[in-house]
């Protein structure tokens, strides 16, 4: 097989992020869901925007997090996603390409505007996201680069997709490609109500299409029913190649097949814990292609993570490479 000129081929939403802290009422007083993640329209996001206090603006996108970071880490990462030819979209079409990743994907002319997510940071570092997917939202088969895919040695997709029919069949289609090229697909769920509301795809998804699954607790109970960890860790590691589950201030699990490695968490002053999964994703994967056991590969990705969840934003500044080693 030829080696592949890319190592982490992330295909997801490409969003502009707005972050702001906020006190815990007034996520009640909005009826938010702590923790999670909701979809809303042009209008609600005008509304909200307008009731946040001062914000910070950085390019964004869950996948599009997982590709910037493994970059700075050294990868050669490339990302698919559609923005428009606007303000925030030239904003996160100069970010990633300054993060040093590949990002082919033509924007669109016409229509609706680069999406857009508006964080909100709790003094605990929790972050509550409201998303307007905009232009994001018409990812389809069409617009997926069949020979990136197959010169890439992982395709990384977005649970987000899920949500919308076509995004959702481009993610079946890249992971077809994929492997007809003998390369890898991963997937994170993305969040548990995500999961949830889009329960037989995510499942048949895992089960048929998925060698590497990246997941938290809450989203590993949402896709198996089993709010047990050892319960639902058993059910997914039977079902795909690799699984690297999440459990926050108790570090992580990876599995595959009969093996299991418990990785530690690197302690960090949590500030904002907006991007520490896609974080995760990013050095699990870096270490993962650059032929480094399981171990190591949890290690890189502990280090991305608790570098990301130091800081606001989703994307820490600058070279990241001494996360690697």
């Amino acid at each position: 097989m030829t080696p592949p000129r890319f190592d982490i081929l992330g295909i997801g939403n490409a969003i502009v992020d707005i972050l702001a802290e906020v006190e815990e009422g007034f996520l009640g007083a909005q009826s938010m869901i702590k923790g999670s993640m909701e979809l809303i329209d042009a209008g609600r996001t005008d509304a909200l925007y307008a009731l946040m206090p001062p914000a910070v603006q950085t390019s964004g996108g869950s996948v599009a997090n997982t590709a910037a970071v493994a970059g700075q880490m050294g990868a050669r990462a490339a990302f698919i996603g559609v923005v428009a030819g606007d303000e925030f979209g030239a904003i996160f079409r100069h970010d990633i390409r300054g993060s040093g990743v590949h990002h082919p994907t033509p924007p669109s002319t016409g229509g609706d505007p680069t999406a857009r997510c508006l964080i909100l940071v709790t003094p605990d570092g929790q972050r509550t996201m409201n998303t307007f997917l905009g232009v994001s939202s018409s990812l389809a088969p069409h617009h997926l680069d069949h020979a990136l895919i197959a010169d890439s040695a992982i395709s990384y997709l977005e649970g987000f997709l899920f949500y919308v029919p076509d995004s959702a069949a481009a993610s079946r289609r890249a992971a077809e490609i994929a492997h007809a090229a003998g390369r890898r697909v991963a997937i994170s769920l993305s969040d548990f109500l995500c999961v949830e509301r889009n329960l037989d795809a995510f499942q048949t998804m895992v089960r048929d299409h998925v060698d590497i699954l990246f997941a938290n607790e809450k989203e590993l109970a949402a896709l198996t029913g089993l709010e047990d960890f050892e319960e639902a860790a058993d059910v997914v590691r039977g079902q795909v190649e690799i699984a690297a589950l999440t459990r926050g201030e108790h570090g992580s699990v990876i599995f595959r097949g009969e093996e299991r490695f418990d990785v530690a968490p690197v302690q960090a002053k949590v500030v904002d814990t907006t991007g520490a999964g896609d974080a995760y994703a990013a050095g699990f994967m870096t270490a993962l292609t650059a032929g480094r056991d399981l171990p190591t590969c949890g290690r890189w990705a502990s280090r991305a993570a608790a570098e990301t969840i130091s800081r606001m934003g989703a994307r820490p500044p600058g070279d990241l490479s001494y996360l690697r080693g």
